[in-house]
């Protein structure tokens, strides 16, 4: 007669479970307790989380991720279970909108990230990607050799034989994700320089963030701010020298790479000597105006960074803040209108861009059904979690043609990227633009087909 199987200890079976997780969040910054009480489990954010629409599971919902984290600083493991309900979150805020007892969840997907990047060992594939994204994106040096490349592979032709070819099939996902995002790049490149003067007297002067991404794969864009800036009496200032922002960093939970790059943004910019500082990407904006929550425990920085935040303003939202003094030409175009997410959930800028846009004669503007749910952009999570992005993509493109519009107007560079990417698996055709852009068309008098209008 065979003996009986033994039985592992509840000790041992405990410690097998747990061998590829760790009990609990550490002691470095975890997410508050108090912010974590404040959810009261309502419920109200449950309709405005994307990933709760995709798939309906509780626990890809903000309520369902604040009880994860609840569960988790109670004690229980950090599975690679659990860490990927966090990984789906796109962060985009607009929970923070919806939620009526003001839970900052922003700040507690920050923490929790954090805690991610530091505890949980990821597939080698996922964490080789990580690497090379955070060694590209944010270096405008290093964006410019790469931006070289892919402008060859666009006007060589080699892009339309590829896509042709169906090879981007045969290829790992994220070549063909990466592919299908990237813009169709300017014959030229725009270099700002350090000063603009303002045209007519000048009533004030602001400070400019030339970004890393924006700077150099949308340049045009940065230099329509600065027209539109000086045609609206600003001198503008281009401080030398600066870098990432650290809002890249910041949104995938890389809390020290985004402390480093904010600092030295700082050391960049006087905010004493200027009426601003103007932001042009969304996601820059939102990280900007938070550092001094970042920094706030830097003996040096602190003060600094809480004065910058203080100065920080995204370009709509600075001139919708003055009289605007520029003469703006008719624009016979109907136009669509984009709420970035850390824009219109992360900072609270909806309306401004509206009324800024509505100064220009002959403008229509409609509305994006569905407008307050993420593109799926959300920094890098279109090339993180490619799946999920893809869908509502193709959901936001949809909605976006629906509104018969020429245009597309959108305040964030991710954005349009993830958009037009969207649109194009549709076969569809809408032009899109920065509100820069469409002012500085307004005010030059330029003609629509400038901006792709149809």
């Amino acid at each position: 007669m065979s003996s009986p199987r033994a039985q592992s200890p509840p000790t041992a079976t405990l410690k097998k479970s747990l061998s590829s997780a760790w009990l609990g969040f550490d002691d470095r910054e975890p997410p508050a307790a108090k912010l974590l009480a404040d959810c009261v489990h309502c419920g109200f954010c449950l309709p405005t989380c994307p990933t709760y629409l995709l798939w309906g599971e509780e626990m890809d919902s903000p309520r369902g991720r604040i009880y994860l984290m609840s569960e988790v600083a109670g004690g229980e493991p950090l599975t690679k279970t659990v860490a990927g309900h966090f990984d789906k979150c796109l962060g985009c805020m607009a929970c923070v909108t919806a939620c009526p007892s003001g839970v900052h969840y922003e700040r507690l997907i920050g923490a929790t990230r954090a805690q991610l990047e530091r505890r949980v060992k990821r597939p080698w594939a996922e964490r080789f990607l990580r690497r090379a994204v955070f060694s590209l994106f944010p270096y405008p040096r290093r964006m410019g050799v790469a931006v070289k490349g892919l402008s060859f592979y666009q006007r060589s032709g080699m892009s339309n034989l590829v896509r042709r070819s169906g090879l981007l099939e045969h290829l790992p996902p994220i070549l063909g994700t990466l592919e299908s995002l990237a813009p169709r790049l300017e014959k030229r490149s725009v270099r700002l320089p350090d000063f603009v003067g303002a045209q007519g007297m000048p009533r004030g002067r602001v400070a400019l963030l030339s970004g890393c991404i924006q700077s150099v794969v949308f340049p045009a864009i940065n230099a329509a701010t600065v027209r539109v800036l000086a045609a609206e009496g600003f001198e503008v200032v281009v401080p030398p020298g600066q870098g990432c922002c650290g809002a890249l960093s910041a949104h995938a939970g890389r809390v020290d790479e985004a402390r480093d790059f904010a600092r030295s943004l700082l050391d960049c910019f006087d905010v004493s000597s200027v009426n601003a500082v103007v932001v042009n990407p969304a996601g820059c904006g939102s990280t900007m105006k938070e550092y001094g929550y970042l920094l706030r425990d830097d003996p040096r920085f602190a003060d600094k960074a809480e004065r910058f935040s203080s100065a920080v303003r995204d370009f709509a939202e600075f001139l919708d803040e003055r009289t605007q003094i520029a003469q703006y030409h008719p624009l016979e175009l109907r136009v669509a209108y984009h709420d970035a997410c850390h824009l219109s959930h992360a900072q609270g800028v909806r309306d401004a861009p509206r009324r800024v846009l509505g100064t220009i004669p002959g403008l229509e503007i409609f509305e994006v059904p569905e407008g307050e749910i993420c593109c799926g952009s959300a920094g890098v999570y279109n090339l993180l979690q490619a799946g999920p992005a893809s869908e509502l993509g193709d959901r936001k493109a949809n909605n976006v043609l629906t509104t018969g519009a020429q245009l597309l107007v959108a305040a964030n560079p991710g954005c349009s990227m993830q958009i037009a990417a969207a649109v194009a698996r549709r076969r569809g055709r809408i032009a899109i633009a920065h509100t820069a852009q469409v002012l500085d068309a307004s005010i030059r008098n330029r003609p629509r087909s400038e901006l792709g209008g149809t």
